[in-house]
């Protein structure tokens, strides 16, 4: 039978050692079946596996057919970023808390990871978005995120004013302590414990969820995946003004600055076991009430 996947790479957390020993593992299993197996530098740095072969994410991006990240969703937000650039599937093996994204069980990867590479999966493009500040009409920096775009200022409990605008058109202005930016994968990560909306992984859409606002009205809205979101910050605001790409990345943003958000060309082709089922991981991890009967 021919191999759906020829080469894979490895992806962990350094210096955890559940991380590295799931690594190992996966190593010598996909050795031991013939395949060519590429290792993460960072995460090869903490294991011990004879003879390696060591390379960058963006080598494994580049040469790779499958990346199984081993860490919680966390990491795998900080691989997929990359990853995402390159037409390679992406599956995780869970060594976080929640894990929405990282659908396998450490303790038992070897089983539905056999199922997954004899072709007996199924695999789903989720969109990113890309945040771009602009000075004087200048872009001064970007990145892309896989959750969210988050405006803010850089201390706790600073109020911020900023206008809003979809597709060049005016929405609302609002003084708060800041705005989030969502994905449909995003949804259930910080915009969820911000009172956002959940977005099934299929919607094309964003939210724009506010951060505490100065008025009783304002409330979370849905908006079309491939509109362009411009905020406009006001001259008035402190010059410790922030957009952070899933809680990871940080952009400095200046009073008077525009932020622009919208979709990425980008994608992520998460691979998921046949049996996944994204309503049965919401009911696990949010518990959720079952079948009455």
């Amino acid at each position: 039978m021919t191999q759906q996947y020829k080469t894979i790479g490895l992806i962990g957390k350094p210096n955890h050692q559940g991380a590295s020993a799931t690594i190992k593992a996966l190593h010598s299993y996909l050795i031991d079946n013939q395949y060519q197996v590429l290792v993460e530098s960072s995460v090869a740095n903490s294991v011990e596996i004879a003879d390696m072969n060591v390379c960058t994410l963006t080598d494994i991006g580049e040469q790779a057919d499958l990346a199984i990240v081993v860490g919680g969703d966390g990491y795998m937000l900080g691989a997929a970023r990359v990853l995402a650039c390159f037409d390679i599937g992406v599956i995780g093996v869970n060594r976080g808390n929640l894990g929405f994204l990282t659908d396998l069980s450490p303790t038992d990867v070897i089983e539905p990871l056999a199922k997954i590479l004899a072709g007996e999966s199924r695999s789903e493009q989720r969109f990113i978005i890309e945040a771009e500040v602009y000075r004087h009409g200048k872009l001064k920096s970007s990145n892309s995120a896989v959750n969210e775009a988050v405006l803010h200022a850089g201390k706790v409990a600073s109020m911020i004013e900023f206008e809003v605008y979809i597709d060049n058109c005016f929405m609302f202005s609002q003084r708060s302590d800041g705005l989030i930016v969502s994905t449909p994968t995003g949804s259930t990560a910080y915009s969820m414990s911000a009172g956002g909306p959940i977005l099934t992984p299929n919607l094309n859409a964003l939210s724009l969820v506010p951060m505490f606002p100065h008025t009783l009205t304002s409330r979370p809205i849905v908006v079309d995946g491939d509109s362009e979101i411009k905020l406009i910050l006001a001259n008035e605001n402190q010059e410790s003004l922030q957009v952070s790409c899933d809680g990871h990345v940080i952009l400095a943003v200046m009073p008077g600055d525009e932020v622009i958000i919208k979709k990425s060309p980008c994608t992520i082709r998460l691979v998921h076991p046949l049996n996944h089922d994204y309503f049965n991981v919401l009911r696990n991890k949010l518990s959720w009430g079952n079948k009455l009967y």
